[in-house]
């Protein structure tokens, strides 16, 4: 049974199939949502390297290798250090939605239900829990 968050993913893939007007080429969605993801790119490195609201410290990730599956994921550090400032999370947050929508635009190009990707994804992660390695 869906709920109001479920029928807002529905309206969203709704609203995106009828705004799409131009570009409905499968060819345009797929270079708009590299294009997209470039832009996610380069807001967080202008995180990084213009506001300086956020720092990338990297470095080989270390673990004991006797060490058990399980208790691996509180050993492993996102390199992330500092927390994004309003601004950036601003532009981050409108550049990961044009993302959705050129990601949903394919979904309605190619006739798939952007809930149902999402469940049977949610469906495969829970069965496979940290084995399925991502």
């Amino acid at each position: 049974m869906k709920n109001i968050k479920d029928t807002a993913l529905d309206s969203f893939q709704y609203t995106v199939s009828e705004l799409l007007i131009r570009n409905k080429s499968i060819l345009d969605g797929m270079t708009k949502l590299e294009d997209s993801n470039a832009r996610i790119n380069r807001t967080i490195s202008k995180a990084v390297t213009q506001c300086g609201c956020i720092r990338v410290n990297a470095k080989k990730q270390e673990y004991p290798e006797d060490m058990e599956f399980e208790n691996i994921n509180g050993l492993l550090d996102s390199h992330v250090e500092g927390r994004l400032c309003e601004s950036c999370r601003d532009l981050l947050e409108k550049d990961i939605g044009r993302h959705l929508f050129y990601l949903t635009s394919i979904c309605n190009t190619l006739d798939l239900n952007l809930y149902d990707i999402i469940i049977k994804e949610l469906d495969r992660l829970q069965l496979l829990g940290k084995y399925s390695l991502r």
